[in-house]
């Protein structure tokens, strides 16, 4: 359940035309190497990109078809582009060139299917590759963890999500985007014999697992805060969003946080001592910041709102405001970060990133947006519709 559409045809103008990036993705400095980008902060370091668009949008470059179904969304990494997808009844990975060919494909694992009713119409890849040092990170939906040489796809180690740890495919299935930080690779396999886990990136061995804090599955991935003395991890179960030290995988705090279906998808926003959360359904979104207690933290709740209740677009935070956009409440939304106010709101749903003072935002609809990141109105400078290829555009 990642912030992605389910694609057959991925229109990678979104990437390289609109975003400008087809004459600086050699530098190594503005690869996009895992969800979110680097930081996962949603924010590109991108500059002297175009500050309004032409009627109809860039020039499209080109188009990659064949890639099959998935949620995953796409990263840069040494001039290559990554991303999964569904290739018949497997999961499969894609490398291509900056010029749109593939270089290689390779299948990892059967894919995930299920029976339950709700569920079934949404198949496909979920996790987004994560690019560290050479090598690429893949999960799939089905629990299959690899690390794969980057360059030619080959396999270096595996891991069994559900074998090694005693787990069951969560009911959307494996949908995090994993996180290395340093050496250790962090991912959640919900299992009995780890319901979160520490691996050496190398090898693919244990560093430690935790149970504490396990429960109803949660389908954000990992952000990172250096808050309170520990490095920690912030991510959600079901019912609640927490932290746990990136060194033994000790729970330091949880905030509770839970909407009328038990899901919690989108990734938190951390900013010193502040956490921003936001689920869907009603919900709404809350800011918290946390204290130093002894060896733990605790938790105070600065503000909640049931606006901006996203689903799983995302949002992302600039300058001391909030941008993302509600389920229930069906709009895009710019709020304070602060206080909770909101600064204005626009029809639509979808998912977003930021560049050079811009919002990239995607509708749900198929509408690409370039929008100024403004928090006294709402400014398009420019939109155009996706070409058709997608089966939920």
């Amino acid at each position: 359940m990642k912030q992605s559409f389910c694609l057959r045809k991925i229109i990678y103008t979104s990437i390289i035309s609109i975003l400008g990036f087809s004459e600086t993705f050699a530098q190594s400095g503005n690869d996009w190497p895992c969800f979110h980008g680097s930081d996962r902060t949603n924010r590109s370091a991108e500059t002297g990109l175009l500050k309004a668009w032409p009627n109809g949008g860039p020039k499209l470059l080109w188009t990659i078809s064949g890639i099959g179904e998935g949620y995953s969304s796409v990263i840069v990494a040494n001039d290559h582009l990554y991303t999964e997808g569904r290739s018949g009844d497997m999961t499969a990975v894609f490398c291509f060139g900056l010029n749109g060919k593939q270089i290689w494909k390779k299948t990892c694992g059967r894919a995930w299917n299920t029976n339950l009713s709700w569920a079934s119409t949404y198949i496909g890849s979920r996790s987004t590759p994560t690019y560290s040092e050479g090598v690429l990170y893949i999960l799939s939906e089905a629990g299959l963890l690899e690390a794969l040489d980057a360059l030619t796809g080959n396999e270096l180690w595996t891991r069994e999500l559900t074998a090694d740890f005693n787990a069951l495919i969560p009911e959307y299935g494996y949908s995090e985007s994993v996180l290395v930080d340093g050496d250790n690779l962090y991912v959640k396999p919900f299992g009995k014999k780890g319901y979160q886990i520490c691996l050496d990136k190398k090898n693919g061995n244990v560093i430690w697992t935790s149970n504490d804090n396990s429960g109803k599955t949660g389908y954000a991935s990992f952000v990172i805060s250096d808050f309170g003395g520990s490095r920690q991890l912030i991510t959600s179960t079901g019912n609640n969003y927490y932290g746990l030290d990136s060194k033994t995988g000790r729970l330091l705090w949880k905030v509770d946080f839970a909407n009328q279906r038990e899901l919690n998808v989108a990734d938190a926003v951390t900013y010193n001592e502040y956490v921003f959360v936001s689920n869907g359904y009603g919900k709404g979104s809350m800011l918290f910041k946390m204290k130093p207690s002894g060896k733990v933290l605790t938790t105070e709740k600065v503000w909640e709102s049931n606006l901006m209740d996203n689903h799983h677009g995302g949002f992302l935070l600039h300058n001391g405001y909030i941008y993302g956009s509600g389920t229930n409440k069906r709009n895009w939304f710019c709020l304070d970060f602060n206080t909770g106010k909101e600064m204005w709101k626009t029809n639509g749903k979808g998912s977003l990133t930021y560049a050079d003072g811009m919002l990239y935002l995607l509708d749900e609809r198929g509408t690409m947006r370039l929008v100024k990141s403004d928090p006294g109105k709402y400014e398009c400078a420019g939109e155009f519709t996706v070409p058709k290829g997608g089966e939920s555009l």
